[in-house]
This record gives C-alpha cells, structure tokens and sequence, in this order.
C-alpha cells in the first residue's frame, strides 16, 4: 500500500517536469528520417494500449510527416513486443507502447529483452485505472464485491500477471482481506467480455478498453485507484476513500531501440506537445479520460529508471521477486 501512495506521488511529481503546455499547431507536419513507423503493443485489439494508439495515428500524421501503422504481439506479457522493438534498427521507425506493464515484465521474468534494452523517447499520458462490473449484475458498490469475497472469494478480472492492474488486484485483496481468483488476461477486450457474461465480478482496466459499453449502459465503474477523484467522473469514488489504502497511477508513452538520434527524439517532443494542442485529439483523449502528460525524452529515461527502483523494491519486499 505503501508503494502504490508512493507511485502515485512520483508520476504526478515527475509528470510536472514535462513540457506541456499551450500551442498553436504549426502548418506543416515536421520532416522525419522514416516514411512508415510502426508503433508495437503487447496489448491485443481494443485493449488499453491498443486503443491508445490507434486512437493517436488518426492525428500524428499532421505533425511528423510518415505513415503509422500499429502492430500487435502478443505473448509473454509483453516480452515478445519488447524484443521485437529492442532488436530493430534506431532509424525512428519502430517504437513500443510504454506502460508499467513492461516494467513488470523486465522484473518478475526473465525476458530475452527488457525495459533496460529500450530508449524511452517521450511520455504522452497518466491513464486513470478503475475497477468495472456489469450494470445488471448483483455488485452495486466495490463494498458489495468485497462481502461476496468474504463469503464465495470470486473471481476479479485483471490484465497480464506482470502488469500495474495485476498488482493492483494484489493489493487490494491484501488491504480488503479476502482471496478472491485473480483471472489474467493478455488484453482488456477479452476482460470486459468475461464481466458482461458474469464469468468475472469485476474488471480492473482503463476506461478507454469499456469506453462502448460504459456509454451504452451496461459497464458500471465502482471505483478508481486514482489518489483523487477523476474529474470527468466525479461520482466515481477512489479506492482509499471506500476505506482500502491502495492507489495508482499508470503511464502511457513510447520508447524504441537504443541509439536513437537525440535529433529524431526532439521532433517527437515537439510533435507530440502540438498533438496534445490539438482541439481535435483534445476531444478525443478527453473523452477517454487520459490525461496530458508530456515528460520529453531527456526526462522519460530518469522517469522510468525512478519508476522501475521503486517497482523493483515493492516487488522484493512482497517476496515476488529476490
């Protein structure tokens, strides 16, 4: 628990050293060395990672001047897409959707390339995690979900073992006291599948993975690991003020192959400040509840190496790892 608070101040205290902040998006897209990027996940369609950047390509094009492509692989919680990117040329052509899942995955398993193989370029989002069931369903309040625990353990959604909601799940089982199956799952699609046919009590995932079915009545969001309230649902309570001192925050960026010209990883900075401009995309991301937070690439690499420490020392005190 005491991690998680940690967490959460830590990617707020450094997301506050990004270069955010107003502008004008410029005329022409920048001129960049690749005329197709492809952008890897780990995540399978419609999960979080996913949708992040499919989302972003509809819109990035107006200001680096290549064609994006989205590339899913899938397996090892992440270890495949990480040696997929770690091994590709740094030509700026190829880049992995960064969350705390790689991190996780570098940690409590031994992947042929980890987080420490990749150059972190530029970090774009906090993403709000929330915990999820289906409206027609028995749970009306988190606290509903922890009795039927208490009385029948249940079975809670989660994504891959080595990822932020995984812990998450973890944590709150400890801090609710109750043992309830954590299910895993390599993508937020088959999750939310899994909840609407009662296979799960509930989801741990970003809004973006129940965005359709949240608009349309049937998902219900019961809580948020945010350390605050999220402002675009303020009748959505966080996890610590229903009584269970767990938080978190997650990440949403892009790192690529080491080696990466520092000329190539400045247009990324100035390109995504003006992506993050746009009127556009801002209705986009806002409706997804992401929220902007540049972190440039001369910052990102410390940002996730802080990230990483104090993942690592979680990890070891919980015996997870040695």
């Amino acid at each position: 628990m005491k991690f998680m608070k940690l967490l959460g101040k830590a990617a707020f205290g450094m997301a506050a050293m990004g270069l955010l902040c107003g502008t004008s998006a410029q005329a022409d897209p920048l001129p960049y060395p690749a005329k197709v990027v492809t952008l890897v996940t780990h995540s399978s369609p419609g999960g979080g990672s996913d949708v992040f950047l499919r989302e972003m390509t509809k819109y990035l094009g107006k200001y680096i001047d290549a064609t994006f492509v989205v590339e899913n692989i899938q397996g090892g919680s992440g270890a495949k897409a990480m040696a997929r990117v770690a091994s590709a040329d740094a030509d700026g052509s190829v880049f992995y959707a960064t969350t705390p899942t790689y991190i996780y995955t570098s940690l409590m398993s031994k992947p042929q390339s980890t987080y420490k193989d990749m150059q972190p370029l530029v970090n774009i989002f906090l993403d709000s995690e929330v915990i999820y069931t289906r409206t027609d369903g028995p749970y009306k309040t988190l606290q509903d979900v922890i009795d039927h625990a208490k009385k029948e353990r249940g079975r809670w959604g989660a994504a891959n073992p080595a990822s932020l909601e995984r812990q998450a799940a973890e944590q709150l089982k400890r801090a609710a006291g109750v043992t309830p199956a954590i299910v895993t799952h390599e993508g937020g699609g088959d999750m939310m599948l899994n909840v609407l046919n009662g296979t799960l009590d509930i989801g741990i995932g970003e809004i973006q993975e129940v965005r359709s079915q949240l608009d349309a009545g049937k998902i219900t969001l019961l809580a948020t690991f945010n350390p605050e309230r999220i402002a675009a649902k303020p009748d959505v309570p966080t996890v610590k003020e229903l009584g269970f001192d767990v938080t978190l925050v997650k990440f949403r960026g892009l790192a690529g192959p080491k080696g990466i010209p520092d000329a190539t990883a400045a247009i990324w900075d100035e390109a995504v400040k003006n992506l993050l401009a746009d009127p556009d995309y801002q209705k986009a991301y806002t409706a997804e509840v992401l929220v902007p937070q540049l972190i440039g690439h001369k910052e990102y690499s410390g940002f996730v190496d802080n990230f990483a420490t104090t993942t690592e020392e979680f990890l070891k005190s919980t015996g997870a790892i040695k």
